[in-house]
């Protein structure tokens, strides 16, 4: 790992892509270098060909009462939606329900960027125009899903890393081409488990070479260290818990030279665990998710863009609005799945008849969400479909 922490990356979103940086020393981190005399060494830097252009895309994802839907399932996820709508898993039925998504009219209004599974990526509406292509006219920016999913982690406490780096320069390139202009790598980190030492550096570390990696190929990275609602733990462990993973995923990103200026992050919110007796309220939430923003976030990140992890469509919507009540230093915003898409897919049902009022649910709530980053939501007629959790102990995806 430390060896990899000396990478020549390009970083600068300052100075021009022909210009070098000079004199920036790169700090191995378990070495103390002591200087006999006045001479120094330094590496170079060479400045991001890509800096200009990742800063506008991060800007135009973090756009005010803008969000991103997550449709980056995988096949075999997806699998399981369509299951539970009594579809068979074919890709004609992953494709005609990603069409509904991606063709919701105005859908543009409330949504920034969509988030995208590979096969996605490369496919077609059943209209036949590139998915690609429909985002960009509603101007949605398309991003992918770049790791490789979770798998254990020998040494730890039955925990979990994320695979996905061999290859990742490449397959990066090859998405900048195909229009993709962000990524997205998420880990997780689980409670009830410790989480130990090496998990969270294991995350940390993960996160920090994937987002090096895509922003050298163009792609603004979402990161994403989730910490998992699983646990019966209250919202003052998940602060403890938060606090030290955040810390440690923005060192690894200072020490892999990340611009901070072309990231969004994608954090979880400071809840309770979902088995947890003390529920807490939107303004709970908002103040210990807020407070943990301040302590651990640079000003420079963009867009603060947090996902749902299971809680009920309006939950998601109520802790979001609770957070955006006063200015913020960053757009405090959304980046929903199921959130999103509940509602929505079981009005569809896989009937074409359904397409339209499957679209408006789909409609109502980017919108809630939309008003909820402004600080405007108030949850007046909200259906008790939207009302409903969605936590899976031990949820896989």
């Amino acid at each position: 790992m430390a060896s990899a922490s000396a990478t020549l990356l390009k970083s600068s979103p300052i100075i021009d892509k022909s210009e070098w940086i000079k004199g920036q020393n790169l700090r191995h981190p378990s070495v103390c270098f002591v200087r006999s005399h006045p001479t120094s060494v330094a590496f170079t830097v060479r400045a991001s060909s890509y800096a200009d252009e990742l800063v506008k895309t991060a800007k135009t994802v973090a756009s005010p009462g803008r969000g991103i839907l997550a449709m980056d399932e995988s096949n075999a996820t997806c699998g399981k939606r369509l299951a539970s709508i009594g579809l068979e898993n074919t890709e004609a039925n992953r494709q005609a329900y990603r069409t509904l998504l991606v063709s919701a009219p105005g859908l543009g209004d409330y949504i920034s960027g969509a988030i995208l599974f590979e096969e996605t990526l490369y496919q077609s509406t059943i209209d036949g125009k590139k998915m690609v292509d429909v985002l960009v006219e509603q101007k949605i920016v398309p991003g992918i899903k770049v790791d490789k999913g979770l798998v254990p982690l020998p040494g730890s406490n039955n925990e979990s890393w994320c695979q996905g780096l061999d290859g990742l320069s490449s397959r990066t390139a090859a998405y900048y081409q195909q229009g993709a202009r962000f990524a997205k790598w998420r880990t997780v980190v689980s409670i009830p488990n410790g989480p130990s030492a090496l998990a969270v550096k294991e995350a940390a570390w993960g996160l920090a070479r994937y987002a090096a990696i895509s922003q050298d190929s163009g792609l603004v990275p979402i990161v994403e260290p989730e910490i998992l609602l699983d646990g019966d733990h209250g919202i003052d462990r998940t602060f403890e818990v938060a606090q030290k993973v955040w810390a440690e995923v923005f060192f690894y990103l200072a020490e892999n030279n990340v611009m901070f200026e072309g990231i969004l992050l994608k954090p979880s919110m400071v809840t309770p665990g979902a088995e947890c007796k003390d529920k807490a309220t939107p303004q709970q939430v908002a103040d210990y998710t807020l407070k943990l923003l301040h302590r651990r976030i640079p000003p420079a990140v963009p867009g603060i863009m947090f996902l749902s992890g299971g809680q009920s469509e309006v939950e998601a919507t109520l802790n979001l609005n609770a957070m955006n009540q006063s200015p913020n230093p960053w757009h405090v915003s959304f980046s929903y799945a199921r959130a999103l898409q509940n509602t929505c897919l079981k009005t569809w049902g896989g009937r074409p008849e359904n397409v339209k009022a499957a679209q408006d649910a789909l409609l109502v709530r980017a919108k809630a969400n939309s008003l909820a980053q402004l600080g405007k939501y108030t949850g007046e007629g909200e259906s008790e479909e939207a009302k409903k959790g969605m936590f899976v102990k031990g949820y896989v995806y």
